[in-house]
């Protein structure tokens, strides 16, 4: 199955491009999600995940979670966390055991744990949704991660896996334009755009819609096609940078820039090239980028050059250009002081909000503050498990290893900077920066 999947990649491309049309209009989006979790489940369970099914669909799970919320076909709001952790759990007890044990996120789930022992909600409040709102990301993370722990994947299986995860935001792309109104017709501000987000948070399609440019620019450096033209990768490409940008929300492109720059640099630096060549791979990228950046300055009346400048509608430099993330991780370290060892409880940092007058009642969108402010010292000791680990398996790979593990590392700490862990992908894509990858012929 799998291998008959990538057999067919511009087929299968065209296939979700028309998915993301068709549910425009079709009540089709939740038969859509019950065929994929039904077929994955019968493949992983069949197969016995001899050739990292399990792994695959994960990472198209991951690709197509917001996909699945925008479009009403998710069974349940955390079902890309669900799935995930059910997919692992199948792959590591059906499966051959093909990664070294680890007691360090063990350690990291029991950590978490605890802190449920402080949770204490206010009233008409549902302790269980404040738990599972809060916690059901950063499990999936620790699931997701002894799942890849040191697993071995050759070079074409990552490539694969970051096939699949791709594919489902062709159909969020084309989900995107067709629910987009006339551009011409919008009056653009230089905030978050819901209108040219799919009606959807513009955080969340940003991030995803972010990856799957990262996912393509890789293609084109490595030279592979995923279409049978080059140059139709490039315009996909450009296109979906194109359509980030107009999310107008900048957590998930700019990640996606660092990562990028991160990938090039190892990959240089492995190849080994000269300035000359560096130098006409970033004029390349320098006029492609500005080229899509004038276009949609264009587009957006200017407004895109204030957002990504941090100023107003009015070209004013916003005192808070964090958009009150700044205000919230203040409050969240007052909180760690007022209770360092344990914290204050899970999902308690929202309703202490609440209840002060500094009008900063919003959920965490800052994963490293939420640990510190609700888990205190072991939120910390959690954290430092979660950056240190990854590191100790780039230290030990080659720059070719190291341009996917860094470029993964760097995606997961951005991320959870900017939206926490409202979505699956942070979870994923930390697992990956765990993988020991190796070259296609060693697969021992």
């Amino acid at each position: 199955m799998i291998n008959l999947i990538l057999k067919n990649k511009f087929s299968l491309i065209g296939i979700h491009l028309a998915l993301g049309y068709l549910v425009t209009f079709l009540p089709i989006s939740k038969l859509y999600g019950l065929l994929f979790f039904v077929l994955s489940i019968a493949i992983i369970y069949s197969s016995k995940n001899k050739n990292e099914e399990a792994l695959y669909f994960m990472s198209y799970l991951v690709g197509s979670e917001v996909f699945m919320r925008m479009t009403n076909g998710a069974f349940l709001y955390e079902t890309g966390k669900y799935g995930i952790m059910l997919f692992a759990f199948m792959g590591l007890l059906l499966g051959p055991l093909k990664q070294k044990s680890t007691v360090s996120f063990l350690l990291y789930i029991l950590l978490l744990i605890v802190g449920i022992v402080f949770t204490q909600t206010p009233e008409n409040e549902s302790i269980r949704k404040a738990v599972v709102f809060n916690l059901s990301g950063p499990i999936s993370l620790g699931v997701f991660a002894i799942y890849c722990y040191k697993r071995k994947v050759t070079v074409s299986q990552l490539k694969d896996l970051l096939f699949f995860c791709v594919l489902p935001i062709f159909s969020m792309i084309s989900y995107v334009y067709f629910r987009t109104p006339n551009l011409e017709e919008l009056v653009f501000g230089a905030v978050s755009n819901f209108d040219t987000s799919g009606g959807f948070g513009p955080n969340q399609v940003s991030t995803i819609i972010g990856f799957g440019c990262f996912i393509l620019a890789v293609f084109l450096f490595l030279g592979n096609k995923l279409t049978p033209y080059i140059f139709i990768d490039a315009i996909f490409l450009i296109y979906f940078i194109y359509r980030g940008l107009l999310t107008f929300s900048r957590g998930g492109m700019i990640t996606a820039a660092a990562a990028s720059v991160f990938f090039a640099i190892f990959m240089f630096l492995h190849q080994q090239v000269t300035i000359i060549k560096i130098s006409k791979y970033i004029f390349i990228a320098v006029v492609l980028f500005f080229g899509i950046w004038l276009y949609t300055s264009n587009i957006t009346g200017g407004m895109i050059d204030n957002r990504y400048a941090g100023k107003n509608s009015l070209g004013v430099k916003k005192k808070d250009v964090t958009a009150g993330r700044g205000e919230i991780l203040k409050t969240q370290i007052e909180s760690f002081y007022e209770s360092p060892i344990f914290g204050i409880g899970v999902g308690n940092g929202k309703y202490k909000r609440l209840e002060s007058d500094k009008h900063v009642t919003a959920a965490s969108h800052n994963e490293v503050g939420r640990l510190i402010e609700e888990h205190g010292l072991l939120g910390i000791i959690s954290l430092l498990i979660l950056i240190l680990v990854p590191l100790q398996n780039a230290y030990f790979s080659n720059n070719y290893q190291r341009a996917f593990l860094f470029s993964f590392y760097i995606f997961w700490f951005l991320t959870i900077n900017h939206t926490a862990m409202r979505i699956v992908f942070p979870s994923f894509i930390y697992g990956l920066s765990l993988l020991k990858i190796v070259p296609d012929t060693d697969e021992s």
